[in-house]
C-alpha cells in the first residue's frame, strides 16, 4: 500500500503552526536578526498562511530557537524582560486572527507583559460596552418620544451589570477566586 501523505508544499497550516513561526520570527527580532520592516512583513505572511509550505520559507535562514536552560521555565512570548509589541500586520492585516489596534509605539496598546488581559483588549471591550449604550440608549430615547414621556432608564441594568464585570476583571484579572 501506498503512503499517500500530502507534500508539506500542500498541507494545510494550522493555528498553532502559524503561531510557532511567529514566536520564531520574534525571537530573531529580538535578538537582532530582523529589522522591524522585514518582521512586519514575515509576520504578515506567516498570519496569512493557508499551506505548510508557506511558512517553512518565512524561517528558513534563521536559526533554531534554543531552547531554554535546564531548570528554567520556558519564556512566553511578551513575558521577558525586553516585550517587543505586536507589528501592524499581527493587529490588523490580510488573515490577522487578532483585531485592530494603536499604532505602533503607542505606550499601552500592546503592551504584553500586563498581568491579565492586555490593556488593549480590555480597551476594546469598554467600546464594545460603549457602543451598545449608545444603542441601547437610543431605544430608550426613541420609546420616550413615542410614549411622550420619560420612562425610567432602564438601560441601567444591563450596562451596569457589564461594567462591573469589567471592572471584576481588571481588579481580579486571573482565572482564580476573588479575594
Amino acid at each position: 500500500m501506498e503512503d499517500e501523505r500530502l507534500p508539506l508544499n500542500q498541507m494545510r497550516a494550522s493555528d498553532a503552526e502559524r503561531d510557532l513561526t511567529v514566536d520564531h520570527l520574534t525571537t530573531a527580532f529580538v535578538e537582532g536578526r530582523l529589522d522591524h520592516e522585514e518582521y512586519d512583513r514575515r509576520v504578515g505572511l506567516a498570519l496569512g498562511a493557508v499551506l505548510l509550505g508557506e511558512l517553512r520559507p518565512l524561517t528558513a535562514d534563521l536559526p533554531v530557537p534554543q531552547p531554554p536552560a535546564h531548570g528554567s521555565a520556558p519564556a512566553r512570548p511578551g513575558t521577558g524582560p525586553r516585550s517587543v509589541p505586536l507589528p501592524r500586520a499581527a493587529r490588523s492585516g490580510p488573515g490577522s486572527r487578532r483585531g485592530p489596534g494603536g499604532g505602533p509605539g503607542s505606550p499601552d496598546a500592546d503592551d504584553l507583559s500586563l498581568p491579565g488581559p492586555p490593556r488593549r483588549e480590555w480597551g476594546e471591550e469598554w467600546r464594545w460596552w460603549t457602543g451598545v449604550a449608545v444603542i441601547l440608549t437610543s431605544v430608550w430615547g426613541v420609546v420616550s418620544l413615542m410614549g411622550g414621556e420619560l420612562v425610567p432608564y432602564w438601560p441601567l441594568v444591563p450596562l451596569g451589570i457589564w461594567a462591573a464585570v469589567l471592572l471584576a476583571s481588571a481588579i481580579w484579572p486571573s482565572e482564580e477566586e476573588p479575594p
